[in-house]
Order: C-alpha cells, then sequence, then structure tokens
C-alpha cells in the first residue's frame, strides 16, 4: 500500500511539474515575435546588442525565404515563360525570313 501512495504522489509531482514548467516558459508563435522579446529584454536588463547584427541576420534570412519562394513561382510558370520566349523568337525569325525574300524593296519592318 506505502508504495502505491508513493507512486501515486511521484506521479502527480511529475505532472504538476510538467504543467508548471509548460506554462511558465516563454512561448512565441513566430520568430520575429521571439527576436523582439530578445531585443526588448536586453535593452531594459541595459546590456549591449549589436542591432546592426540582428537587422543583418534578419535581411538575410528574410532574402532566403523570399528567393525560395520565387525559385518555386518561377518553376511552375516556366512552361509558360518558355512558350513566351519561343513564341518571340518565332516572331523575330518570321520577321528576318520575310526581309531576306523582299530584295531591293523594304517594307517598314525591314528597313
Amino acid at each position: 500500500m506505502r508504495i502505491i501512495i508513493t507512486a501515486i504522489i511521484i506521479y502527480f509531482l511529475s505532472l504538476s511539474s510538467f504543467w508548471i514548467l509548460g506554462f511558465t516558459m516563454a512561448k512565441a508563435d513566430t520568430k520575429s515575435e521571439a527576436i523582439v522579446g530578445h531585443v526588448i529584454t536586453q535593452v531594459i536588463q541595459g546590456n549591449d546588442m549589436d542591432h546592426t547584427e540582428v537587422m543583418t541576420n534578419e535581411l538575410a534570412a528574410l532574402i532566403h525565404k523570399f528567393s525560395i519562394e520565387i525559385s518555386s513561382v518561377l518553376l511552375q510558370n516556366m512552361p509558360n515563360i518558355l512558350d513566351s520566349i519561343s513564341a518571340q523568337l518565332r516572331l523575330e525569325l518570321d520577321k528576318q525570313y520575310k526581309c531576306s525574300l523582299q530584295g531591293d524593296y523594304k517594307n517598314k519592318e525591314c528597313s
């Protein structure tokens, strides 16, 4: 009986410590909230901080995210881009061919 009561007490202590630690830890939903919170606490505590390094790292992260998004959009639209380039090339080649056939008389497009 004594072992069961000890096990129950240990169980409830571990469960309550889990809940206490779970609710007292700082939680931020986004990276930017965590960084802003860190900067604010450092300013309140009076610690020196290199703000340019923080901004440089944040800009690098944003550029990385933007480049990944651009590459995925570019890959999704690649067939449309290639179709428009090939259409422009065909038009230019047709124009050059027509101009080469005209000889002495050249219209406005070929002059």
